[in-house]
């Protein structure tokens, strides 16, 4: 069974293909990573499924429902953290999951234990008479992981979920998201470019410039990169790509100021190049792939860092969220 079916799907804004012709599919009760640069489609993809944005051709179903035939039954089987902090820091953490919970219409008899128990979840029961506004950005993230479970969706979208954290709030904050598929039932799609966080998802599709250019779990998609990665610095790294791609069995990317080699066993292979570029060779040093050097292979290039969309559509997107659950 699956909680979420993508068919064909595209975006079009004003001439630009934000995303272009993607279809996949995710198993319920797991934890999905869709990874990308800034403007690669991940956010546009999520606001589809959300019924925020309507797709300029295509399908997607999320638990069964249409999202543009059913998107009121869409919406009340998903909880939502979006990039942007959307709490009410002028209320307390306990106030915050309730006025969630009165929207989502969870039953008065059950909606006490509902907010309590999403607390407990995250570790934040003792500050629920807090107000968000003295809460730390690590605390106010696991604040809104626990309002998006409190109605007990189905699926979990989280975009970019630890932005701006530190590895230690990072660390916290999945500490809870990856036992949400065994202890809530509840399936994740998240967005991120961190590669360590990805490394947790059962499965991944990564996405450029609005295309799917590979889907598998973290350890199908790096075998595609091979047992090991070199990474040289050279005193003429171009001369050196060219003599280390001209070499049988050897390919090489550039990679900031590092010549990118992938390769079945490196500790083999290290003295041949050595051999083969000389003293042109200024450092060198050995990996295991990471699903960054997929990227790499896949695309040329790193998945930079991502800043704060400066656009509006994310900021629109989330005031039209709020419009829509406003109507009622």
């Amino acid at each position: 069974m699956y909680a979420i079916e993508v068919d064909r799907l595209s975006k079009h804004y004003n001439g630009l293909v934000a995303v272009d012709d993607i279809s996949f599919q995710v198993p319920e009760g797991s934890i999905f990573g869709f990874l990308g640069p800034n403007g690669a489609g991940k956010t546009t993809t999520i606001n589809i499924l959300c019924t925020i944005v309507k797709p300029t051709s295509g399908n997607a179903k999320v638990n069964g429902f249409d999202c543009l035939k059913e998107p009121d039954r869409v919406r009340q089987s998903i909880g939502i953290v979006f990039q942007d902090t959307t709490l009410d820091k002028d209320l307390t953490a306990y106030e915050n999951l309730l006025y969630h919970a009165i929207l989502y219409n969870v039953s008065r008899r059950v909606r006490r234990q509902k907010v309590e128990d999403a607390l407990r979840f995250v570790d934040l029961f003792d500050r629920r008479d807090d107000f968000v506004r003295r809460f730390s950005g690590g605390m106010k993230r696991r604040l809104e992981v626990a309002r998006a479970i409190v109605h007990q969706p189905k699926v979990l979208f989280l975009d970019e979920p630890t932005i701006g954290l530190d590895p230690q709030s990072r660390k916290s904050l999945w500490d809870f998201i990856i036992r949400l598929p065994e202890e809530q039932g509840v399936t994740v799609f998240m967005t991120t470019h961190y590669m360590d966080e990805a490394e947790v998802c059962h499965s991944i599709a990564i996405i450029d410039k609005g295309k799917i250019i590979a889907a598998g779990s973290p350890a199908e998609l790096k075998k595609q990169v091979g047992g090991d990665v070199i990474y040289l610095k050279t005193t003429d790294n171009q001369e050196s790509i060219r003599l280390i791609r001209n070499h049988k069995g050897f390919d090489a990317e550039l990679k900031d100021d590092e010549i990118f080699v992938p390769v079945t066993k490196g500790d083999a292979c290290i003295p041949e190049l050595i051999k083969l570029l000389g003293d042109r060779v200024t450092s060198v040093r050995m990996q295991r792939p990471t699903l960054n050097d997929v990227f790499i292979k896949l695309t040329g290039k790193k998945i930079r860092e991502e800043v704060q969309d400066s656009s509006d559509q994310l900021r629109e997107a989330i005031r039209a969220y709020r419009r829509r659950f406003d109507r009622g």
